[in-house]
């Protein structure tokens, strides 16, 4: 508890510390509430400094207010699979929009030689049961730069590189960064977690999450994938050790068992819960996991359990946050209990998990997995070591599946072996660390999820109407100094229509009707637009030159972008570069 003149103190320097994100949202900062839950209250929380943290916190939490209030939540429920995956689109592109922008304006708090880089994003591929009209969701991606301006161009001109020249490896980029003197902080991003039960109206679960790295993650094109994980107290990892157990992601889980027994002894398995993804799409690949724990008695969490929280599980989605709840924790007759996360992930999603490892005393193994769901976990490594240009692919891959292969599942495979190699995934392992994705072994991670609704893993709640026009919102902030709560209470400074124009994407608000014609132009929406562009449609987007991007329409299926908003963007676009040429020299229509 604090008084009432050093609560004023605190609100005034939060308000200063954030007033770039403020001010572009439009949003008054009513009050502050900072909760420690883990680490020292006097030590820095992260690497960033106060100010820049304070920020980048309340960017998490407008972007889960801004998505919570404008973004369609419960819109889905009841429609087809075609609306309601409209509905999903509109979701995610609010929340990458806001996510985007509180990013560009806090840049000005950067120092002058630094620059945030995202190099993972999630959204570029369908998941496990979707069709392929069902990914590409609005997203912030590789490639994407927010730092001041002459950093910005430095580093827009080798990530162009890095994208359109065959001969560009991870190797130069790191060689000409250091050269450079500019520290590059890399991000790995996802704007809504959880966005098909957002849109479809779940109370619980959905979030927005951002892990600031304090170097690049070693990665060199856009990439999404898919990725086995276990997590484990680092305790039950030393306990094998002991005993002369390598533990990976790929033991036996009888040996498993047996370190969680040595490291917590008393430990039965009915004791053990193993949250894992579930659902029939996921048979073919983790179905054998299952039937592995199941045989040993452990209990795998089903969707309705009750979690320490004192609220249900999922298993639909969602594989970030249950690694908050990893650890020992007390059952209701008192004894203590093991929870544990097991399975696979999205690559981002995992490599998040992964990196709160020093933040929470956890320990994950990983191994790479192919973005098919055809063979089980233990087998998808193997696909990994295949090189699609040897002359016996086709004969090693049919030995892999176990079956006969076609010219298409050559092709197929090819591509997502290829996308790997390109992207210097560290396909030549076996299993993989967190480490693995940093050029220095040494890293430090700030970790920032905001609430949209309560979270059952970690008990935040969501977000919270006051009263009119004043909402609270809560990010947990976390890195290996410690946790942080920060309730944030905020006031739209303009009415609700009008701050849902401040949040919406312009060429969002030109598709619901507003004239961009008679609408005044400035030198931003130059900037703006492109940024929306990179966001709405990667796929379609093809670099060129040293900042010139190129817009493919038929690369966007009708199920991501409708006909007409197609058509209305296109004309919009058109618009902009015949009547400001100069401003829009670097956009060209296919």
């Amino acid at each position: 508890m604090i008084d009432a003149h050093a609560r004023r103190d605190l609100i005034s320097q939060w308000a200063f510390d954030s007033r770039p994100v403020l001010g572009r949202f439009h949003l008054w900062l009513e009050d502050v509430e900072e909760r420690r839950v883990a680490g020292d209250s006097s030590r820095d929380l992260s690497f960033v400094g106060t100010s820049l943290e304070r920020c980048l916190i309340m960017t998490a939490g407008v972007t889960a207010l801004g998505t919570r209030l404008f973004g369609r939540w419960g819109e889905g429920k009841g429609l087809d699979a075609r609306q309601t995956n409209h509905v999903k689109k509109d979701a995610d592109a609010m929340s990458a929009y806001a996510m985007s922008e509180g990013l560009w304006y806090l840049t000005r708090s950067l120092p002058e030689n630094h620059a945030i880089m995202v190099c993972l994003g999630e959204g570029l591929m369908p998941k496990g049961g979707e069709t392929p009209d069902m990914g590409s969701n609005p997203l912030l991606g590789f490639g994407r730069v927010y730092a001041r301006p002459a950093v910005a161009r430095w580093l827009d001109r080798h990530i162009h590189r890095f994208i359109n020249d065959p001969s560009s490896s991870w190797k130069t980029f790191w060689t000409e960064l250091v050269a450079s003197r500019i520290t590059v902080w890399g991000a790995a991003i996802d704007t809504l977690e959880n966005t098909s039960r957002f849109a479809k109206g779940a109370a619980t679960g959905p979030t927005t999450v951002l892990h600031l790295f304090d170097q690049p993650l070693r990665i060199a094109r856009p990439y999404e994938g898919y990725t086995g994980a276990m997590t484990l107290p680092k305790k039950v990892f030393e306990a094998a050790a002991d005993a002369s157990v390598l533990l990976d992601y790929l033991a036996p889980r009888e040996l498993v068992m047996n370190a969680i027994r040595n490291a917590y002894p008393g430990m039965e398995p009915e004791d053990v819960h193993v949250w894992t993804l579930g659902g029939p799409t996921r048979v073919p690949r983790i179905g054998r996991l299952w039937e592995e724990w199941k045989a040993i008695g452990v209990h795998l969490v089903e969707d309705g359990w009750r979690l320490p929280s004192g609220m249900d599980a999922f298993t639909g989605s969602g594989t970030y946050a249950p690694t908050y709840q990893v650890g020992l924790f007390a059952g209701a007759d008192g004894r203590p209990q093991l929870f544990i996360t097991d399975g696979y992930a999205a690559s981002a999603e995992a490599l998040q998990a992964a990196s709160l490892d020093p933040v929470l005393g956890n320990k994950t193994s990983m191994c790479l997995f192919s973005s098919k769901f055809e063979i089980s976990y233990e087998k998808e490594r193997l696909l990994l070591y295949l090189e699609p240009s040897a002359p016996d692919f086709p004969q090693r891959l049919a030995e892999t599946l176990g079956r006969e292969v076609t010219a298409q599942d050559c092709i197929g495979y090819a591509s997502i072996l290829k996308n790997a190699r390109e992207a210097a995934m560290p396909i030549g392992k076996k299993t993989i660390t967190a480490d693995d994705f940093f050029q220095k072994k040494e890293w430090h991670v700030l970790s920032l999820m905001g609430s949209m609704l309560p979270e059952p893993y970690t008990g935040l709640p969501g977000v919270e109407q006051v009263r009119q026009g004043v909402y609270r919102v809560t990010t947990r902030a976390s890195s290996d100094t410690g946790i942080l709560d920060v309730t944030l209470t905020l006031r739209l400074m303009e009415s609700f229509d009008q701050t849902r124009l401040v949040f919406s994407p312009l060429l969002d608000r030109f598709y619901r009707g507003q004239d961009w014609k008679t609408r005044p132009v400035k030198v931003s929406d130059s900037g703006r637009i492109r940024n929306e562009l990179q966001t709405l449609a990667s796929e379609a987007l093809e670099y060129f030159g040293d900042n010139g991007i190129r817009v493919h329409f038929d690369r966007i299926d009708d199920a991501v972008l409708s006909p007409d908003k197609k058509k209305l963007i296109r004309e919009v676009l058109t618009w902009y570069r015949e009547h400001h040429p100069i401003w829009f020299s670097w956009l060209e229509l296919v």
